[in-house]
């Protein structure tokens, strides 16, 4: 467990106090929560390779998000979720119509997950390995996102088609079973270019290590550059300084070589159809007799209109 400074122990015990109230949290006391809760409180977050997303870099991610059904893999409390809700485009006032997100986030630390279902308490929350989820029969996703530990953590299996030490390729391995589309942090030796340092796609950097070799190999994905994110930029990280990169999916496009285990979609339940305006009802013309009827002013003139 690391050791906080006064400024951010004050602040941790504000977030932790606004998490024990017993009510729906505002918007700005989430925003509280998720600025300040401590990943660093938990003694194993070293050891899980758990430190949660700049909250800046999270709302950059939502140009890679698409559609209406998204999960969050190794969630922490839930950052990347919350900073891709599409909160106010989605409202029912919106011009755009849009149906509010399903999101489903799985994390198996239950400390997490606690903080996270009071910034999150719309979406499914799964305390569980992420590397058990293909076999949970969630149905298939629109976009997987994920800032998953990175390198030789622990684990408890392999995903399915990839038999390397690495967790952010497993995490990877295991979305293609169950999302159309993918947007990931991995460290920057994990994707094969560089945006690092080299803003905009015209410097991008091919660069595809052999780590990434074996893992395209053995799965079939590709791991394609982002829409030109410098992850040098974001600053916010607590306790390291990772050197990132940000690698976008199309899972249906470029199918992973398992793709045979995908699971079916679920139908979503149909969104309630707006309230109909009433038409007013005309009655029906009632036939004057020709002898009763008068010309008309068109008529009377000479003219016809």
């Amino acid at each position: 467990m690391a050791v906080l400074s006064k400024e951010d122990a004050k602040n941790h015990r504000e977030a932790c106090a606004l998490v024990a109230l017993d009510r729906d949290l505002t918007e700005d006391e989430k925003d509280i929560v998720l600025r300040y809760w401590q990943e660093s409180s938990n003694v194993t977050n070293k050891l899980d390779g758990a430190f949660f997303t700049p909250e800046t870099l999270a709302y950059d991610l939502q140009f890679h998000v698409h559609g209406d059904r998204i999960i969050d893999l190794c969630a922490g409390i839930g950052t990347l979720a919350y900073c891709n809700r599409e909160l106010y485009a989605r409202q029912p006032w919106n011009s755009q119509d849009l149906p509010p997100r399903e999101i489903v986030c799985v994390e198996k630390n239950p400390a997490y997950v606690a903080v996270g279902r009071k910034l999150l308490p719309e979406a499914t929350w799964i305390c569980g390995d992420v590397l058990d989820v293909p076999g949970m029969g969630l149905g298939t996703f629109d976009t997987a996102i994920a800032n998953p530990p990175f390198g030789r953590i622990k684990r408890s299996g392999n995903a399915p088609g990839y038999t390397g030490p690495y967790f952010e390729y497993h995490a990877i391995a295991v979305a293609s079973l169950i999302a159309r589309n993918g947007a990931f942090i991995v460290p920057d030796w994990a994707a094969p270019f560089r945006h690092i340092g080299r803003p905009g796609h015209r410097n991008l950097d091919r660069h595809e290590s052999a780590r990434y070799a074996a893992f395209h190999r053995q799965t079939g994905i590709v791991l394609r550059d982002n829409v030109g994110i410098d992850a040098s930029m974001y600053e916010g990280w607590r306790g390291v300084s990772p050197h990132i990169e940000v690698v976008a999916c199309d899972f249906e496009e470029e199918p992973p070589k398992a793709l045979a285990s995908r699971a079916p979609r679920p139908q979503r339940a149909a969104r309630p159809p707006k309230a109909a305006v009433p038409v007013p009802v005309t009655a029906p013309p009632v036939a004057v007799p020709a002898e009763e009827a008068e010309p008309s002013e068109a008529h009377a003139d000479g003219f016809l209109f």
